[in-house]
């Protein structure tokens, strides 16, 4: 099946998403549609997700079939989203996949979420393959791995509570701001002044050492806790409305500073310059930059807004390796919100 035809479906969260993918990288349709309703409250409302992607996934994927030009019956090969994610948004991807490969008669895998993000990348610059260090930062997964090899990795440090996505979204919502915090952080942040409220840089002593606990682990749940009072500080003499910008501009630069770091230590540790960017917040500008200046001999790879974001372009690629190395998932495939990585080894 080397130029076969690949279905894919991802819906771990608050997009549904479904793309065809001829061999690894030839992408012939994709589609994603956003469930902005959550806007309105400041963060995904699960049950309201869950009922948009059975409202929606017929249509997003009978859209896709078409932009490919092919029919449902000439897919080879289906790939779904099995976890981590949403219970009831996982379920309405994996029950829909498996009953249309079961029909067919044809393969289905179960793919790792964090694993399509791995792959995000490598769909639009083939020289994004391992070995390199990655650095997966979403809204719910903050990960740095070393990669050897495709299937093999092993997990350098990871968030002690707040992952990097969620941290933007609770700092956005601090400081009034709309959600997705992400984009509109950052939006903000360009118009201020970093070193107006200095915030601290969580686990990033000088003195750790490679062995040290805190040494590749991120916290990003103190950093709020200090954007927090500053706020309160600010509004008691003043306004606060003025401030913001610098606010946001301060949160960021701590947040970044503390994710280029533990990334290039573990480049340096492993001798290694090529880094790997997947996740949601590989969108920002401040993190691509700062990384290629922290690591000018180096190589950053880092994906496209569209694929950087949950996508089901990610999704059918990892599916094809599963694929290769022999995977099948049966009948009784099933969501799990805490599905295990694959491959992943504790330690470099």
């Amino acid at each position: 099946m080397s130029n076969g035809l690949t279905l894919a479906v991802e819906t771990s969260c608050d997009e549904t998403s479904a793309a065809v993918l001829r061999g690894d990288r030839d992408l012939l349709a994709h589609t994603i549609f956003t469930q902005d309703i959550h806007k309105i409250y400041g963060g995904v409302v699960p049950e309201i997700a869950s009922r948009e992607h059975l409202r929606t996934i017929d249509d997003v994927i009978a859209a896709t079939l078409v932009e490919a030009g092919v029919t449902l019956n000439e897919i080879d090969l289906f790939g779904v989203t099995a976890g981590p994610g949403l219970i009831g948004a996982l379920l309405v991807g994996v029950a829909w996949t498996k009953a249309a490969a079961w029909a067919l008669g044809k393969p289905v895998v179960g793919v790792h979420h964090m694993e399509g993000h791995l792959f995000a990348t490598e769909l639009e610059q083939p020289l994004a393959t391992p070995p390199f260090v990655a650095l997966l930062v979403s809204g719910g997964h903050t990960l740095l791995l070393w990669v050897p090899a495709w299937g093999e990795y092993h997990l350098l440090g990871e968030t002690r509570d707040d992952a990097a996505g969620e941290a933007f979204d609770k700092a956005a919502k601090l400081l009034g701001l709309p959600y997705p915090g992400g984009p509109s952080v950052d939006e903000a942040a360009n118009r201020g002044d970093p070193k107006k409220y200095p915030l601290p840089r969580p686990l990033l002593a000088r003195t750790s050492r490679p062995g040290d606990p805190d040494y590749f682990d991120f916290s990003f749940s103190g950093l709020k806790t200090a954007l927090r009072t500053r706020i309160r500080q600010i509004e008691q003499s003043g306004d606060l409305t003025s401030e913001v910008a610098h606010l946001a501009s301060s949160f960021r630069e701590a947040a970044i500073e503390v994710l280029v770091a533990k990334t290039v230590r573990a480049a340096q540790l492993h001798d290694c310059p090529r880094i790997v960017l997947g996740g949601g917040v590989a969108n920002s500008l401040l993190l691509r930059s700062r990384l290629q200046q922290m690591l000018p001999e180096g190589e950053v790879y880092f994906p496209s807004h569209r694929l950087a974001t949950d996508n089901a372009a990610m999704i059918a690629r990892a599916a094809r390796f599963r694929y290769s190395v022999g995977e099948r998932a049966s009948l009784d495939l099933n969501a799990r919100a805490d599905l295990p990585f694959p491959g992943l080894l504790r330690g470099g």
